[in-house]
Order: C-alpha cells, then structure tokens, then sequence
C-alpha cells in the first residue's frame, strides 16, 4: 500500500508541474486582458437593456476573474436583468479554459463547448426575461451601485481597484505587476486543485480499478449529471478545475460535464447571496440555475451528444 501510494504521489506531482507553465501563461493572458478593459465590461452591459442576456452570455464566455461577481452585484442594484445575470452565470466557465488549454485540449472541442454554454446563456436569458416580465415580476429598482460593491467583497475586488488606481496614475510598472501577482496567485490555486484531484483519482482508480470506476459512472448517467451540477454550484474555482479534469480523463460524460460547467458561475451566486437582500430571490435564481444545468447535461446525455 505504501508504494502504491508514492507511485501514484510520484505520478500525480509529476502531471501537475507540466502544466503550470500553460496555466501560467494563459493566466497572465487573461489577467492583462481584464485590467486592459476595466470598466468599459461593465458600461457595456449596464447598458445593454433588452439585449442584456444577449451581451451577457458573450462577455461571460470571455475569461475573466469576477465578471459573475460583477453581474451579481449589478442586478443588486437592478441595474441588468434576472435574464441577463443567469445568461452570465450559464456562460461563465470560470476555471474551463485554462485547466483545458493547459491540457492541449483540441480548440474545436474548446470552442463546441464554449458555444454551447453560450447559446444556452442566451436562450435561458431571454426566456426567463419574457416570462418575468409576462408575470410582472420584472421590478423596478433604483441603484445603488457603489453601495452594494463595498459590500461584495469578492476576491478579485481588490485587484480591480488596485489596477484601476495605477491605471490613472500611469504607473505602468505597478500594472504589470499586479497583472503578474495576479497570476500567479491563480496559477497556484489552480495548480493545487489540479494536484489534489489528480491524486485522488489516481489513489481511486488503482484502488477500485479502473475499469469499475468507469463502469459505475456509465451505469448512472443520471446520477453523474445531477451530482456534476451539485459539484458546480460550490462557489470555488475547485469546481469547474474538478469538472474539467475528470471530463479530460474520461470520468465524466459530455452531460455531466456540460451540467456541472453550467452551474459553475464562479463566485456570482456567492456575491448575490451577499448583496442581494431578497434571500427568497436568491435561491430560486440558484435553483433555476443548478436545474437548468441538469437539464441541459441530461438532453446531452440522452441525445448521444459528444463534445
């Protein structure tokens, strides 16, 4: 048992450090693309209006640290529509692209899921937007932007402010380097969720077989779906990095994949349970959101639908 553990520990270190120089790469790719379009995301969907859920799906496939946290703390404030948060939500991939890029994965595969997660963002949007406003339960709140940021208290806040202060101050040696303190904070993170899956699987795949594990996941296809969903909504890139790393070796189907990347919003459910007073609204959007994922994952698994 001893040695089988240092071989799968061995293994497990090894497949790990491979990847952090992809992770870090693309994590400064994305955090230089966040602090070089700061603010301008958030006038854009702000005044989307109608076309909320429409804009918000785009932007939402974009990797970005706390664009859900963002969309969360602007329907707080009524500034964008239910339709438009849940289509942001349904888009986000959160920690996806930079688990699969680091993984080589094929950029058609990348984009079909991408795609998806998108056109389902925008048809759940506007679908919910036409319902609400059939019921006139659309609201019709004042904002309160700045008040209900100083409550977010998201973990990307921070980087925001501190990039968006050196931004008018031109102080582009301090931009660089919080891009790179950035990044780095990210790659670590992920890098750490990355191992302790990777050693997980490993130590239950040599233990029960790997074969069996393969079978019990096929033998319940339903049961993978709802679970994966369960496992996106925990508000933590832990999830989509556990999604996307079980899909990758095979553990996972495209439905269960595709229910748990639905569900996984980032930290936007997390921020509008913080800045969100109606407690009623936020666990209905919550559940909408975890059932429409199951959904989608269950007509991919029954459709054949591969990804």
């Amino acid at each position: 048992m001893p040695e089988l553990f240092a071989d799968v520990l061995l293994d497990s270190i090894i497949d790990t450090l491979k990847l952090v120089p992809f992770l870090l790469v693309t994590y400064v790719a994305m955090e230089a693309l966040e602090h070089g379009t700061e603010g301008r995301t958030e006038e854009v969907v702000s005044g989307a209006g109608h076309m909320g859920p429409l804009v918000g799906a785009v932007l939402g496939a974009v990797p970005q640290c706390g664009f859900s946290a963002m969309a969360a703390t602007l329907f707080s404030g009524r500034i964008i529509t239910a339709g438009t948060l849940v289509a942001v939500i349904l888009s986000t991939s959160d920690e996806m692209l930079p688990v699969f890029l680091a993984h080589g994965i094929e950029p058609g595969r990348m984009v079909r899921i991408i795609l998806t997660k998108v056109l389902i963002g925008i048809a759940v949007g506007f679908s919910l937007d036409a319902i609400l406003a059939q019921a006139k339960r659309t609201g019709d709140g004042k904002a309160h932007i700045h008040e209900l940021c100083e409550r977010a208290h998201c973990g990307c806040d921070d980087d925001h402010d501190h990039a968006h202060d050196h931004g008018h101050s031109h102080d582009h040696d301090s931009l660089a380097k919080s891009v790179l303190r950035s990044a780095l904070v990210h790659t670590v993170q992920v890098t750490a969720f990355i191992f302790v899956i990777t050693l997980a699987c490993g130590l239950v795949i040599e233990g029960v077989g790997q074969d069996r594990v393969a079978a019990l996941v096929t033998r319940h296809p339903v049961r993978a779906v709802v679970v994966a969903a369960l496992v996106g909504l925990i508000p933590n890139c832990g999830a989509s990095v556990a999604i996307s790393e079980l899909f990758l070796a095979g553990t996972l189907s495209s439905g269960a994949m595709l229910a748990g990347l639905l569900a996984s919003g980032g930290v936007g459910l997390l921020v509008l349970f913080r800045t969100n007073t109606d407690m009623r609204q936020n666990l209905m959007m919550t559940i909408f959101v975890y059932l429409v994922g199951v959904a989608c994952g269950l007509a991919v698994s029954y459709l054949g639908v591969s990804f």
